[in-house]
């Protein structure tokens, strides 16, 4: 998969170097992207991207964050684009990943029906709240729940295609259907840690920390890590969604996803698992508030030399969002739970609730500021043999302050 990676970075480059030699690319390129500085007070279990069982971005003794992502948005003909989505972040491995390459392709509509297509590497077009430069919500710090283990676990690279049909008074009816590789590893976080709510979404070069005591339970080495976007088995996923936009009333979404990856195979390095779910959306505005909701359900599963260990998992959530003039106030309420199908092994059933408060402010042009509160309960069986107790309550604050280009 990191050559096929590495071939589509080269075949961007390439393009934006034919570009360049042909027009002037200050014509043709956007570039667009954010600097973050933020400082923390984070709970005391260190972070799950740190080897803890932390639920946070942040935990410990960390203070302090900043991040910087930059889009690139090459023109290269009519309705064609190439994009490029980086992140520089300190406290990953790599310090740099990409986060998106792809080619779209959207010709002017035709009639009421418009179309278009992306090839390459990209996030699903799942979330409801996720609609903001870099794949980050303009209502929160945080994401949601589901919209954290999207960004973490999920990523298309393969293609996408996306079917309009403005239907006049009764709205815009629209389809959407993908064919990718190299999600194959999508599930090992959801069955080995649970649910989790951060703004850090995997780079597409990154490999993930597995949390210490995970591998501690299953006598594996410590510290250990796993791949996100592997093609492990040969079997292409898919996932299909319909979503309908009713005017003056709401955005209505379904979609199904399914990696068809089998839970038996391995590489050298990673295991596949099988992992397939259902997503519920809908979005809608009573005067000045909006507010959006979002359900999914699915089933993770590895086959293992004693048996097939299989999680199911869930979760919802409702945002609230007011806007008064340059200030935004968001409040969220997660619920989320997995279930271990295995009865004799409880250390990995969850059951958890959070809610999450912001406040941002954009009276200076070009910059966000930001304060958020999630306050997070959560009962987990893993918890006991690391001397936390059975159920814990996690409190983060953050305050942001974020920088447009």
């Amino acid at each position: 998969m990191r050559y096929g990676l590495a071939l589509l970075a080269m075949l961007l480059a390439a393009c934006l170097a034919q570009k360049a030699v042909a027009f002037d690319l200050s014509d043709d390129l956007a570039i667009t992207g954010y600097g973050d500085v933020r400082a923390v007070i984070a709970p005391d279990p260190q972070s799950w991207l740190n080897g803890g069982l932390g639920k946070f971005r942040y935990g410990g003794k960390q203070k302090f964050g900043t991040e910087a992502v930059a889009q690139a948005d090459l023109t290269l003909d009519d309705g064609l684009h190439a994009v490029g989505l980086f992140r520089a972040e300190p406290e990953t491995r790599s310090v740099a990943d990409a986060l998106e390459m792809y080619l779209r392709y959207a010709p002017a509509a035709s009639g009421d029906v418009s179309w278009s297509v992306k090839a390459g590497a990209f996030f699903p077009a799942i979330s409801l709240e996720n609609d903001d430069l870099g794949w980050t919500s303009s209502y929160t710090l945080t994401p949601s729940a589901i919209n954290s283990w999207i960004g973490e676990e999920l990523r298309t690279i393969g293609s996408e295609g996306t079917l309009h049909w403005n239907a006049g008074e009764i709205g815009t009816l629209s389809l959407i259907g993908a064919l990718y590789c190299c999600n194959e590893d999508a599930g090992i976080l959801m069955a080995d840690r649970g649910w989790a709510m951060d703004d850090n979404p995997t780079g597409l070069f990154e490999r993930v920390r597995l949390p210490d005591q995970t591998l501690r339970l299953f006598r594996g080495h410590v510290p250990g890590n796993t791949g996100m976007f592997n093609q492990i088995d040969g079997n292409p996923g898919w996932y299909a969604g319909a979503s309908w936009q009713i005017p003056g009333i709401a955005q209505l979404s379904i979609t199904r996803y399914d990696n068809r990856a089998d839970p038996s195979a391995v590489s050298s390095r990673d295991t596949a698992w099988g992992t397939k779910f259902w997503s519920f959306g809908a979005r809608t505005r009573i005067g000045p508030v909006t507010l959006i909701a979002q359900q999914l359900s699915g089933y993770t599963e590895v086959e293992f030399t004693g048996g097939e260990n299989g999680s199911k998992f869930q979760s919802g959530f409702l945002l609230a969002n007011y806007d008064m003039g340059d200030w935004r106030f968001s409040a969220r309420e997660d619920l989320f739970q997995t279930r271990r199908v295995e009865a004799i092994n409880n250390n990995f059933n969850e059951d958890g609730d959070a809610t999450t408060g912001a406040v941002s402010w954009n009276g200076w042009e070009d910059v966000r500021l930001t304060a958020e509160l999630i306050r997070m309960h959560s009962r987990r069986g893993e918890y006991v043999p690391a001397g936390l107790g059975l159920g814990r309550d996690e409190t983060e604050v953050q305050f942001d302050a974020r920088y447009f280009f």
